[in-house]
């Protein structure tokens, strides 16, 4: 490199910080075109190519005032052949080898800048950095249009000289602009929680969009179930201390299908559910018994549900036969493996020991039996999954 001219023009110090971008540690290990031609010539690059470039080409069309300002730059990163047409990289300054040390001492080096207007250019960042550190490159922030996205990384010499950068106080605005100013490491930490934030967001969003579709598809179901099953409840009402489940499903046997008994044992009332008329099925089974259909020796009240005392309650059958599915599927047949789960101590509770075990969609409604269960504080509608093997029971002719 030739020695020191004199004192460097406004125009000399942009070229000579712009070639000296294109041969630097930061863009030369990137730049594909650059590294082909400097395998042609040992390192040695035409003048005349390096004026084809854009950035150069705009602030100079002249190899001469290219000579000049690499003259004068005290950088010692850049030869001039002795014909003045070539320029390379000096052997003395190789290229660092791309390693994780080296990245990681990049990133110590390097300082992020947010808030300058989407329209400033890089010569306007150049110059509000201008004599605020020793800066080896700027790297404008663009997104997939090639456009400034307002930030940028600034790549500083020395460790210290970044450090002395985040320190100052004259960095804060740029144009009225309030600026964010983070060293890399802190820019990096950030965007991480950003980045488990928003996936953590999302992924509750997508769940609470999940439970409201499942919400509507069952309401939509539940609505057209309403439509559909009609004339199929049968209220009842007398004294019934001692009938079970399993009395209405011997009473109707071979006269019609209840597919779900809403009865709790001790109660005064309860509706049978029906696979299909349950006006027809009653009337058969009174005509079997001799015209009065009575439970256990006692009269029974029986009344085909219409209207909208139907559709209530048939809706609250159906959500009665989903929870109970819904905590059978919850449980995981706990108890199934004969250990210290409820199963084989049924006969301590008010919970029927024969009952069978629910299973499929929850437009399917299969009714539980019972026996002479002596609780009489029982829950209603219960179709649980049971805790032990369900006990053999005798299939009447309604599927029970």
């Amino acid at each position: 490199m030739a020695e020191n001219q004199g004192e460097m023009s406004p125009i000399e110090m942009k070229v000579a910080r712009q070639v000296e971008y294109y041969f630097g540690d930061h863009n030369l290990p990137r730049d594909k075109f650059l590294k082909e031609q400097l395998q042609l010539d040992d390192g040695w690059v035409m003048l005349e190519t390096m004026l084809k470039f854009n950035r150069l080409k705009a602030l100079t069309t002249e190899s001469s005032v290219v000579v000049s300002a690499l003259q004068k730059s005290k950088s010692g990163l850049l030869e001039i052949s002795e014909d003045k047409t070539k320029i390379r990289r000096s052997p003395d300054k190789p290229l660092p080898e791309q390693n994780d040390e080296y990245k990681d001492a990049v990133k110590h080096r390097s300082v992020y800048i947010k808030g300058f207007p989407l329209e400033t250019t890089l010569d306007e960042v150049q110059e509000w950095l201008n004599e605020k550190g020793s800066i080896e490159s700027i790297q404008m922030r663009k997104n997939v249009h090639r456009q400034f996205k307002g930030s940028v990384f600034i790549c500083f010499e020395t460790e210290e000289s970044a450090k002395q950068f985040l320190e100052r106080t004259d960095v804060k605005t740029f144009k009225d602009n309030e600026m964010l100013v983070l060293s890399r490491e802190a820019y990096h930490a950030k965007k991480a929680e950003e980045r488990k934030n928003y996936k953590a967001e999302t992924k509750a969003k997508a769940k609470q969009e999940k439970q409201q579709q499942q919400k509507n598809a069952e309401e939509k179901e539940m609505g057209l179930l309403l439509d559909e099953q009609t004339g199929c409840l049968l209220k009842f009402s007398g004294e019934l201390r001692d009938v079970s489940r399993e009395d209405f499903h011997a009473a109707f046997s071979g006269h019609g299908k209840i597919k779900w008994v809403d009865f709790t044992r001790g109660a005064k009332e309860g509706t049978l559910l029906f696979d299909g008329n349950a006006k027809e099925a009653f009337e058969k089974a009174k005509e079997a018994n001799e015209g009065e259909l009575k439970m256990k020796g006692s009269s029974v009240t029986w009344q085909v549900l219409e209207g909208d005392e139907e559709k209530e309650m048939l809706k609250k059958i159906i959500e009665a036969q989903q929870e109970s599915y819904n905590r059978s599927k919850g449980r995981g047949g706990r108890g199934r493996s004969g250990g210290r789960g409820r199963g084989g101590r049924r006969g301590r509770g008010g919970r029927d020991q024969s009952r069978t075990q629910f299973q499929g969609k929850k437009t399917k409604f299969d009714s539980d039996n019972e026996d002479d269960d002596e609780g009489a504080e029982a829950p209603k509608r219960e179709l649980e999954d049971g805790d032990g093997p369900p006990a053999k029971v005798p299939k009447t002719e309604n599927g029970s």
